[in-house]
């Protein structure tokens, strides 16, 4: 048999495949003939390890074509069709795929010796696995659509819990040995792009499920989309303040069920930036006198809102006493000309600044052990595992947002959400497994370039040479 790399490459070379700058509201350019991609089989059970390693490296080559808040919604609600979100799909979900496997790979060799993560690693090769088998379908029949929807849902089942589980591969290696700080350095910066190319997975799948569901008229079987406005997981005219005090309610009964007590939650929303035009000659935010309202994904806001209050709450009752009376979380919301801004400001009586970058840390924690409640199954502790605010800050940025926190020592803590006004602007920041990708993991930061202060101030201290 020919060796399928060489069969590939000459495809490749014959086809004249170039990168891809289609959206997925305009799928014309998946099926033209410079933008194919024919890599696989339809049996993929013959194929040894190094023809699929040269099918993932092709595929890495390629970056992820990043959507907008916009392109999701014009894409499920304008009549579109299983079949055009199949010809999207087929092509980008292999990409965002082969990307993030190729990231696996450069994680420390420890590390991935992990039963956890090795674990992970084989969900994402089998998934791709599963997606190769449509690639050269480029006019399918409905049997063909509707296995590989099948096969979309098969890969949302498999990578539900990836989060979790690659959680447990991080702490199965610091439970082994000591990590040391390149190896640090480089897992931090791994785990950032991996759970943002998680969430964009995820939406991928979870979108075409909606278009596929909405076309049988079975209606949308996720739970966090059950408004009859939504398209998918988005909502048009996602009420802010709704959300947030959602969010609220929800925290305040975890705290309530642990303290016995609660902040209470002081709400307001400034004036908003009058806009009668921009987003593609339409009005997508608030009238001013209306509650705020922009396009976005109601369940990463409230993940977001949610961890906040959480941490302001445990906070602010720490610091003050469950016997004293508790000041209030201030909330307020407003909109300027490009930005939607929240903060959220406690009383709890902050942290040091230096401190703020080691809270973004992926499983530090202040909290001893995970504090479980018994509200549900799924219910999250009200502190211990140290991914809170990680998360919720790749959240903020999966559409180009941010997240960060302000704090003042021994008084409180601002904590900011910024959100992007207009859904046309609001695209995916992914991230492109390229060669600064690469020397980032083959070549971390270790030793800084700065001088830092002495832990141990002495004013006989003598200058010593810097370690190279």
């Amino acid at each position: 048999m020919r060796n399928l790399s060489r069969v590939i490459l000459g495809l490749l070379s014959r086809r004249g495949v170039s990168c891809r700058t289609a959206v997925w509201a305009s799928c014309q350019l998946c099926v033209t003939r410079d933008s194919q991609r024919s890599f696989g089989s339809s049996s993929r059970k013959g194929l040894e390890n190094k023809d699929f390693a040269s099918i993932i490296d092709e595929y890495a080559k390629y970056s992820p074509s990043p959507l907008s808040v916009q392109n999701f919604i014009d894409f499920g609600s304008n009549a579109s069709t299983e079949k055009s979100s199949y010809l999207f799909m087929r092509k980008e979900l292999p990409v965002r795929l082969a990307n993030i496997i190729k990231e696996i790979s450069y994680l420390p060799p420890r590390l991935l010796k992990m039963p956890s993560v090795e674990l992970v690693r084989s969900w994402y090769l089998k998934s791709l696995e599963e997606c190769l088998e449509f690639t050269q379908e480029n006019d399918p029949c409905p049997k063909t659509v509707k296995k590989f929807t099948e096969a979309v849902s098969r890969i949302r089942n498999r990578h539900n819990t990836v989060v979790k589980t690659m959680a447990e591969g991080i702490l199965e290696l610091k439970a082994t040995c000591e990590i040391d700080s390149a190896s640090d350095s480089s897992i931090q910066y791994f785990l950032d792009r991996f759970y943002m190319m998680r969430i964009s997975i995820r939406m991928l799948l979870l979108q075409h499920i909606f278009i596929s569901e909405q076309e049988e008229g079975s209606g949308f079987s996720n739970l966090d989309s059950q408004h009859p406005r939504f398209v998918g997981l988005f909502d048009p005219e996602c009420v802010v303040s709704h959300v947030i005090e959602d969010a609220y309610e929800n925290a305040r009964s975890l705290c309530e069920e642990y303290y016995l007590v609660a902040p209470e939650l002081k709400l307001e929303e400034e004036a908003v930036y009058p806009t009668s035009v921009g987003d593609g000659g339409k009005e997508t935010s608030s009238t001013p006198g209306g509650p705020l309202t922009i396009a976005y994904v109601p369940s990463h806001l409230h993940h977001m809102a949610f961890e906040l209050f959480k941490n302001a709450m445990r906070a602010t009752v720490e610091h003050h006493g469950k016997e004293n009376k508790l000041p209030p979380l201030n909330v307020s919301i407003s909109q300027g000309p490009t930005e939607v801004s929240i903060k959220i400001s406690d009383r709890g009586g902050g942290f040091s600044h230096k401190e703020t970058n080691t809270l973004f840390k992926y499983l530090y924690t202040t909290a001893k052990l995970p504090m479980h409640t018994s509200m549900h199954a799924d219910s999250t502790p009200l502190a211990g595992y140290g991914y809170g605010l990680p998360l919720s800050r790749i959240y903020a940025r999966y559409f180009n947002g941010e997240l960060v926190l302000s704090p003042q020592e021994g008084l409180g803590t601002d904590a900011l959400i910024y959100l992007n006004a207009f859904s046309s602007q609001s695209f995916e920041h992914l991230p492109v497994f390229n060669a600064t990708a690469r020397r980032q993991y083959l070549t971390p930061k270790i030793n800084s370039d700065w001088t830092n202060p002495p832990s141990h101030p002495s004013t006989n201290h003598k200058t010593r040479p810097h370690s190279k």
